[in-house]
């Protein structure tokens, strides 16, 4: 089986280092994961007055999530919490209410900073929202990254050994934790 993985860059910038991360992740997963990345940058602020009607970006976003067996979190750190445009995202996700995108979605979060908590404050922030949202999260390893100049070429590429191992392990217990949750949580088709 092949698991198809969508994951958010919680950063908008092109420039975000969370972005060059979620390349290295891409290319350290196990070959039997396929991955997509989930576009937020297009979707309007959320409101229950679209509810009735989603707007096409918020709908492709649904539509996108609908396809994927497990879903990935690379975010930044803004003023301790989570970069608005992701929340917005998820909130699109997870309504209209009792059609929550997340809901048994195997899940996992990481992210990476200049700074030595490497996103730390972030990531606890946005598993709070991950539960209610009723996401099954990977508890651990958890990976706050100090991303250190040049340690990942903006290809995706890492050039310090010991933080491709710490990535390569963290996907590799993702897709091991993926595939628990369907053992026990089987996806309806």
């Amino acid at each position: 089986m092949t698991y198809q993985i969508g994951y958010f860059v919680g950063s908008l910038s092109s420039t975000s280092i969370n972005r060059t991360l979620s390349k290295a992740l891409v290319a350290l997963a196990p070959r039997d994961m396929e991955f997509t990345e989930l576009p937020i940058r297009d979707l309007p602020l959320y409101s229950p007055d679209y509810d009735a009607e989603y707007p096409p970006e918020a709908q492709a976003l649904k539509d996108a999530l609908a396809a994927c067996d497990a879903v990935l979190f690379v975010t930044p750190e803004y003023n301790r919490s989570i970069p608005g445009a992701l929340k917005n995202a998820i909130d699109w996700a997870s309504r209209p209410w009792g059609q929550n995108s997340f809901d048994h979605m195997p899940a996992a979060v990481i992210g990476a900073s200049i700074g030595s908590i490497g996103t730390a404050v972030a990531q606890q922030s946005l598993r709070g929202v991950l539960s209610f949202c009723n996401a099954r999260q990977m508890t651990a390893p958890e990976a706050y990254i100090h991303l250190r100049p040049g340690a990942i070429a903006d290809s995706g590429e890492v050039s310090d050994d010991g933080l491709a191992q710490i990535l390569t392990d963290f996907m590799q217990e993702f897709r091991t934790h993926t595939e628990r949750v369907f053992t026990v949580l089987p996806r309806s088709t």
